[in-house]
């Protein structure tokens, strides 16, 4: 298996990992396409397929937010074919992921969102990430546009990582992203 990155929109890599994206995050979860293709006009993410021979397995759309101290690769959306499931490519895919972090100037951690609301299928999740290397913080997340509630997940790429363990301040993090992804100009 190998993965393909891309910090520009490619129409055709984006073909790749579309239908699992939709196959994955139900409409109200998801980025509009054309919202994608803005956030790659302001160079703020990077699209990720995982291929298996000439097969799309695994996508990943990742964005870096940083503060004064600190800089985090944020996974904005993860998913691996649902035929596919089972068989530990999310974990492959994920090491893949954090290696190429590793490759990026001063990156400290990788950060993931998870619903905090308890339910089988978000204890999975926890579980997934978890397997993956990620810690659970406490802080629980309300955004104002949306109903659910979340919890930040992170990991650190290094001993000398900077990335602050503390729930509220992971979340400063991603809502710059969403903040920006969202902006109109």
């Amino acid at each position: 298996m190998n993965m393909l990155t891309s910090d520009q929109w490619d129409g055709a890599l984006w073909q790749q990992a579309e239908p699992i994206y939709y196959e994955a995050f139900p409409a109200h979860g998801r980025k509009k396409r054309e919202l994608i293709e803005r956030m790659f006009a302001r160079n703020m993410c990077n699209l990720h397929v995982l291929m298996d021979g000439d097969e799309a397995v695994a996508m990943a759309l990742t964005g870096k937010s940083q503060s004064a101290d600190a800089s985090a690769l944020l996974i904005d959306y993860f998913a691996v074919k649902a035929t596919r499931r089972g068989e530990r490519i999310g974990q492959r895919f994920m090491a893949m992921l954090k290696e190429w972090a590793q490759t990026m100037p001063r990156m400290d951690g990788i950060i993931v969102e998870v619903e905090a609301e308890e339910s089988e299928m978000n204890r999975s999740r926890i579980r997934f990430w978890e397997s993956c290397g990620f810690t659970l913080t406490d802080y629980i997340h309300t955004y104002i546009w949306v109903p659910e509630t979340y919890k930040a997940m992170y990991v650190e790429l290094s001993p000398e990582s900077r990335l602050p363990k503390d729930g509220q301040r992971l979340f400063s993090f991603i809502t710059a992203f969403h903040k920006k992804a969202y902006a109109r100009n």
